[in-house]
């Protein structure tokens, strides 16, 4: 059995922009991943509302990726390859972020991905890593407009470019999750069922094109 660890944040998770609850794991991108992967592969579902690359906001330092990185991959190894989809928070206001800066953060988590698998399980995860969805038109209207601004939605759309060049010069695998998925109309952040399933069939053909 091959382990599949899925890292990121609230879309990780799978959080309802609806009812602000959790999608059932049938609905959930990674729970699909399951179904459609069968029984050679487990697939586990680390997402965390509100988990950054490596940035600490105040109060909530331990929703930093590269905090918790260690721990996961050491409680679920070996691992076999991980999918990693973060950056979205990271264009909060808090933080004050440049595109390539948030990327630099993901680039950073990759890093620490080899390091670290290279010393416990002794053999490197397959990583693909996976610029987030866009940001929604109306984000500063709508729930979390506290936290975001308009600026959020162009930094999003430049995602896909600066992930894919992180990517190349770390030899990870990478996947357009805008190609598949659009936030909700909810909360211009979030998935709604259709587009968990839409990704979870990208992942899966990105996970059977790559032999994984």
């Amino acid at each position: 059995m091959k382990t599949i660890l899925c890292y990121g944040d609230s879309n990780t998770y799978g959080y309802n922009p609806v009812t602000g609850g959790r999608w059932p794991e049938d609905i959930r991108w990674t729970g699909r991943l399951q179904q459609l992967l069968g029984d050679e592969y487990k697939v586990i579902e680390e997402g965390c509302n509100g988990r950054t690359t490596m940035y600490k906001a105040p109060g909530e330092g331990w929703k930093s990726g590269l905090e918790y990185l260690k721990p996961c991959l050491n409680s679920h190894k070996p691992v076999d390859a991980v999918v990693m989809m973060l950056g979205t928070n990271d264009l909060k206001m808090d933080f004050g972020l440049c595109t390539e800066e948030i990327a630099a953060g993901a680039e950073r988590l990759v890093k620490e991905i080899h390091d670290f698998a290279a010393e416990k399980q002794k053999f490197c995860p397959k990583i693909i890593l996976m610029s987030p969805p866009e940001i929604g038109e109306n984000i500063s209207k709508l729930t979390f407009g506290d936290h975001f601004d308009d600026s959020a939605i162009t930094r999003s759309k430049e995602f896909p470019a600066c992930y894919k060049a992180v990517a190349d010069r770390n030899g990870c695998i990478f996947l357009d999750a805008a190609q598949a998925a659009k936030p909700s109309e909810e909360d211009a952040l979030h998935l709604m069922p259709e587009e968990h399933k839409s990704l979870a069939e990208s992942v899966y053909a990105c996970i059977k094109e790559n032999q994984i």
